[in-house]
C-alpha cells in the first residue's frame, strides 16, 4: 500500500510495478558508464523532493549500487546501499510464490473458490466467496473492495492525527477483511480488474488454512531461507526497523508534496498484513526476482501461470499476473516485478525475463514520485531530468 496514492484515492499507487525484459536492454550513451543514467535518475529523485534514495543493480558484470540524499533528516546521515526498508506490496510476489508452490504440490488449485478454504469469510454487501477463485485474488480480478480505500481506515492510519494516534495498533487479517466486507464489491468476479489489498490479506489467510502455518512462516521456509535473503523479514507486529536502515518520512496529508515532513519510521505493520508488511534491502530483492524468473522457486507450469497477465485498467503497457507485473518500458524492454509503497517508503523491483539483469530502488519519502524514472534509466539508458523539489514526478504504474 502506498500512502500518497491511498490518500489521493487514485488507481495507481506506489507499490506495484517493476518488471522484466531481454538482458540486452538499450545501452546508455557511450562514454557515460554502464549505470551513469541510473545514478543521475537517483539524484533526480532526491532533487524532486525525496530525502534520499538507494539502488542496487545486479547483472552479468556483478552488483552495482548508488545512493543520493540522506537517510536521517535530523542528523544528515546519508542513505546506504545496505539500508533495509519496508517494501510494501512487493510482499505480494512472495505470497503468490508460496501459493503457486502449494499448487505444484497438489495441496490446492488456483481455481478453488475462496469459500472452500475460508468458509463464510467473504460475505456481505454482495461479496460472495463461492463465486471468487484463488486465482482471482492473486490477479486482482475478484472485485473485492480494497480495505485501504475505506474513509475511516484512511483517516485512522494515513492522516496526521490518525496516524500518530493509531500507529501502534495491532490489526488482525480478519479485521481488515471485515472493513472490506462493509462495502459493495467493485464488480462481479472475473469481469474487470482493480487493485485491492484485501485480495492478498485473504491470500495469506488461505496459506494458513492450507498449511496450518502463517504466511510469514511459509515465506521464511520456502523463499527466504533457501535463497539466503539475510536482510528480508516479516516483522508481524514489530514497529521498529532492523539495522542498518534509514528513517522513513511522509507528509501525511492528502496529495501533498509540500508542508511539514513527519518521521513515520515506527509503525505496526499489521495494518498491511500479507498485502505489504515485509522488510528487505535492494540486494535481497534483486536476488529474489532473479531467482523467481530463472525458475529456481517454481516449476515451469506454475511460473507460466504467474506470468499470465490481465490488462491493468487505465495503465498502458502494464499487465498483472499472479503477484507479478509485466511492464513494457519506453524503449520496448519488458521487465517483470512489483512496486511497493507504505508510510515513508516507496520501492520498485524489476528484472529481465531471463532474470539476469535486476534492479531494486527505494525512496525514503512517499510524496515525491516512484521508481519509474530509475527503471527507465537502467533498462533503457534514459537520462532523468532533475526537477525542482516538490514538483511532480511519475509515480509507479500500479496501485498498492
Amino acid at each position: 500500500m502506498s500512502v500518497r496514492t491511498i490518500l489521493v484515492g487514485a488507481t495507481a499507487v506506489a507499490l506495484s510495478a517493476a518488471l522484466a525484459a531481454p538482458a540486452l536492454a538499450v545501452a546508455a550513451p557511450a562514454g557515460t558508464g554502464r549505470h551513469e543514467a541510473t545514478r543521475q535518475a537517483v539524484r533526480a529523485a532526491v532533487a524532486a523532493g525525496a530525502p534520499g534514495a538507494t539502488v542496487t543493480v545486479r547483472d552479468a558484470h556483478g552488483s552495482w549500487s548508488a545512493t543520493a540524499g540522506v537517510g536521517n533528516l535530523r542528523t544528515g546521515a546519508p542513505r546506504s546501499p545496505l539500508d533495509r526498508y519496508r517494501v510494501g506490496s512487493i510482499t505480494k510476489t512472495f505470497v503468490a510464490t508460496v501459493l503457486l508452490q502449494l499448487e505444484a504440490e497438489g495441496r490446492l488449485s488456483l481455481d478453488d473458490t475462496v469459500d472452500r478454504w475460508l468458509p463464510g469469510v467473504v460475505r456481505g454487501h454482495g461479496h460472495d466467496g463461492h463465486r471468487i477463485t484463488v486465482r482471482q485474488l492473486l490477479n486482482h480480478t475478484s472485485g473485492i473492495y480494497n480495505y485501504t480505500s475505506d474513509k475511516t481506515f484512511v483517516r485512522d492510519y494515513f492522516t496526521k492525527d490518525g496516524f500518530f494516534e493509531h500507529r501502534y495498533d495491532t490489526l488482525r487479517p480478519e479485521d481488515l477483511v471485515r472493513v472490506a466486507m462493509s462495502h459493495k464489491p467493485d464488480f462481479a468476479p472475473g469481469t474487470s480488474w482493480k487493485y485491492s489489498n484485501t485480495n492478498y490479506v485473504l491470500a495469506g489467510m488461505v496459506i494458513r488454512r492450507v498449511t496450518g502455518h502463517s504466511y510469514a512462516q511459509e515465506i521464511r521456509r520456502r523463499v527466504i531461507e533457501p535463497l539466503h535473503l539475510t536482510a528480508t523479514s516479516l516483522p508481524g507486529t514489530r514497529a521498529t526497523m532492523p539495522r542498518p536502515s534509514s528513517r522513513a518520512y511522509s507528509k501525511l496529508a492528502l496529495d501533498a508534496t509540500t508542508g511539514p515532513t513527519y518521521d513515520v519510521t515506527e509503525l505496526n505493520p499489521s495494518l498491511a498484513s500479507s498485502a505489504g508488511e515485509m522488510i528487505s534491502d535492494s540486494a535481497d530483492l534483486d536476488r529474489f526476482y532473479s531467482a523467481l524468473l530463472r525458475g529456481r522457486l517454481l516449476p515451469v507450469r506454475q511460473l507460466k501461470e504467474m506470468k499470465t497477465t490481465v490488462p491493468v485498467t487505465g495503465v498502458p503497457n502494464v499487465g498483472y499476473g499472479l503477484g507479478l507485473m509485466a511492464q513494457t518500458l519506453s524503449c520496448g524492454v519488458r521487465v517483470w516485478g512489483h512496486d511497493g509503497g507504505i508510510h515513508g517508503s516507496v520501492s520498485s523491483a524489476a528484472t529481465t525475463a531471463d532474470g539476469r539483469h535486476s534492479l531494486a530502488v527505494n525512496l525514503d519519502g512517499d510524496w515525491a514520485g516512484g521508481g519509474q524514472p530509475v527503471l527507465e534509466a537502467e533498462f533503457c539508458g534514459k537520462r532523468a531530468q532533475e526537477r525542482p523539489a516538490g514538483s511532480r514526478r511519475p509515480a509507479s504504474p500500479l496501485p498498492s
